[in-house]
């Protein structure tokens, strides 16, 4: 007997636009699995499973393949997981719509070169060759874009500090006019989009990641016409700029990434002017750490960052780590700390994390969610222990 609210396999397919086989082929394929099975075999579906759906045909049609799609989306309906969902899905179309369009001149480029010229420009259909096959993967942007997103958005939806991480980084900053300011790994840009009507007018910013997707969420955060930015892809340990051409750099959680801190450190003391600084921040052994606990209650496999980041650059030695080549080097902490009182952003952080949490997580999901929700109820408090390092 169908059920209130519920939709029969061939009701669901029918809603979809697509065929009663792609649906038992998800259901096959533990890509979408229907919430109800009677004791018969019949199947039926629900509006949130209506939902993961659209965000499964969605990827299909961006180009991903169904085991990118099957470790891409999670099964849960919340309103924190759709929303943060759908605007990662929204960068994705943005960037492949800027792809094809790079795509479509690329070959209007090569077919007036052959009209004029009768001949192949080889040079041409090799460019062409390269952005057909967009080398750095929608995949990997999806995904540096939904943890980045995910960490984010825990944040500000949950510390006890008024003034959020980003305002108060750029309070430090002590940006004025007339200054040339590099940020090294910016990420989406975020620093700059929450403070935008605080920038001064007469200012040239510029904006650098090793990643052109980041580039391209920053670029669309910030407005790609605004005179005061510019973006450059590199590598922070090979810096492009003269010597002694910055007032200010800015490195937000980026030097624990780095292969040779101290290269970067060298190529970040060239560039600065005479009394520049560089405001680079870091996190300490305590920061986040009853998340790691957390974890480690459902499962003591699991590992959130194997690499321990803080240990490459943090509060405890990154005074020990910066003082050989800058005259000054001063501490300065953000007090604040998190009250979480439900599961799913908490969880998305977690899912977010660079260590082997999925592994054990996703195909327990369930049960980690309600084991999260439990930790949850009365609000789960959370050590933040993050600052910069302020060089001169």
């Amino acid at each position: 007997m169908k059920k209130a609210g519920y939709y029969s396999s061939g009701e669901f397919a029918r809603m979809a636009h697509v065929t009663l086989r792609t649906i038992r082929y998800y259901d096959k394929q533990d890509i979408l699995k229907p919430s109800y099975v009677t004791e018969a075999g019949a199947r039926f579906y629900t509006d949130e499973d209506f939902a993961r759906l659209q965000q499964i045909l969605l990827l299909k049609y961006l180009g991903f393949s169904l085991d990118d799609i099957r470790e891409m989306t999670i099964d849960d309906s919340d309103y924190h997981f759709m929303l943060n969902s759908l605007n990662i899905q929204l960068k994705l179309v943005q960037d492949r719509i800027e792809q094809m369009q790079l795509v479509e001149k690329a070959i209007q480029d090569t077919a007036s070169a052959i009209q004029k010229e009768h001949h192949i420009d080889w040079s041409q259909m090799l460019n062409l060759i390269h952005l057909t096959g967009m080398e750095n993967s929608l995949k990997n942007q999806y995904q540096n874009a939904s943890n980045i997103s995910a960490r984010i958005n825990l944040h500000n939806l949950y510390s006890q500090n008024p003034k959020g991480w980003f305002p108060w980084i750029y309070e430090q900053s002590r940006v004025k006019t007339g200054m040339n300011v590099l940020e090294i790994g910016c990420g989406d840009g975020t620093l700059w989009k929450e403070n935008l009507a605080l920038i001064p007018k007469q200012i040239q910013i510029t904006l650098s990641d090793i990643s052109e997707g980041m580039l391209r969420d920053a670029r669309r955060a910030v407005g790609a016409d605004d005179p005061r930015f510019s973006f450059q892809v590199f590598d922070c340990s090979k810096i492009p700029y003269e010597d002694n051409s910055m007032d200010l750099v800015i490195a937000n959680h980026v030097l624990f990434y780095c292969d040779d801190i101290a290269q970067v450190c060298r190529e970040v003391r060239r560039i600065l002017k005479p009394g520049g600084r560089f405001l680079c921040s870091a996190y300490s052994r305590h920061h986040m750490e009853e998340v790691s606990h957390l974890v480690e209650g459902f499962d003591d496999r699991i590992v959130l960052s194997a690499d321990k980041l803080y240990n490459k650059f943090g509060r405890e030695n990154g005074t020990e780590i910066l003082a050989p080549y800058f005259s000054e080097v001063a501490w300065t902490l953000y007090e604040d700390s998190l009250v979480i009182p439900e599961p799913e952003p908490l969880i998305s952080y977690i899912l977010s994390c660079h260590g082997n949490q999925n592994q054990y997580i996703l195909e327990h999901y369930k049960e980690f969610r309600s084991y999260v929700k439990k930790k949850t109820t009365g609000g789960f408090h959370i050590t933040k222990e993050a600052g910069v390092f302020i060089c001169t």
